[in-house]
């Protein structure tokens, strides 16, 4: 066997031992960063009705406990009916309730909409009235950094808390980002909006468009808590 051929031949075999670690190693990780993401995703819809603060930091165990002591995760039809275990619908939409004792607390929306550069993802909460946002957090997305990515921060975050999604005769309008300050906005307006972000105009035209559309989805949802504060649910 010539030099050249051996030389060939040592670079095929390494290549291919290198190919087989590689597949081994992303498959034994696979299972831990399906976890990570879980546990990601759980600290963010714990966060979006204040059961964990920003600036704390939990392990993974304490996250997964809160998340099962409190959380309680269900499926509805386009028209608000809660599915069971077995049935399934056309159009399925996840929910997230807040549960203490037999009452829930909140309902928390899962977020995934257009950003200017990729998708958004986060979750909503509000509260059992309906109208009321809890809490709301983004934990993907592609915006810029120092501009559209200043959704991921605190500041930004905080504005939602306490806004309403409906006007006073309790008719869905949703949630805005304003170009500006809310207020520079009509005062009898303020309520429906958060501050924008200074030279993020777009990914704030972005996500008030995805809420709305996500928000009328979920409006017989919405509906039901606004006329009884509750929503039955298998436990």
């Amino acid at each position: 066997m010539s030099e050249k051929v051996r030389t060939y031949a040592f670079a095929g075999v390494l290549c291919l031992i290198c190919s087989i670690l590689l597949t081994v190693a992303a498959s034994g990780l696979k299972e831990r960063q399906n976890k990570n993401i879980a546990i990601d995703r759980q600290k963010n819809i714990l966060k979006s009705v204040g059961l964990i603060e920003e600036d704390q930091k939990y392990s993974a165990e304490t996250i997964e406990k809160l998340y099962f002591q409190n959380i309680r995760n269900i499926r509805t039809d386009t028209e608000g009916k809660i599915l069971k275990a077995d049935e399934h619908a056309p159009k399925e939409l996840p929910l997230y309730l807040y549960v203490k004792g037999d009452d829930v607390q909140s309902y928390i929306i899962p977020i995934e909409t257009q950003g200017l550069w990729g998708t958004i993802y986060g979750y909503l909460s509000l509260k059992n009235d309906g109208a009321t946002i809890a809490g709301f957090t983004v934990y993907q997305h592609s915006e810029t950094p120092g501009l559209g990515g200043e959704i991921e921060k605190r500041w930004f975050q905080k504005n939602f808390e306490g806004k309403k999604i409906t006007d006073q005769g309790g008719d869905l309008v949703s949630v805005a980002v304003a170009k500006g300050a809310v207020k520079d906005i009509a005062q009898e307006k303020q309520t429906h909006y958060v501050d924008g972000i200074g030279g993020a105009t777009l990914t704030g035209k972005f996500l008030t468009s995805g809420l709305k559309t996500i928000l009328q989805e979920y409006e017989p949802v919405a509906v039901q808590f606004r006329k009884s504060r509750s929503l039955k649910f298998e436990r």
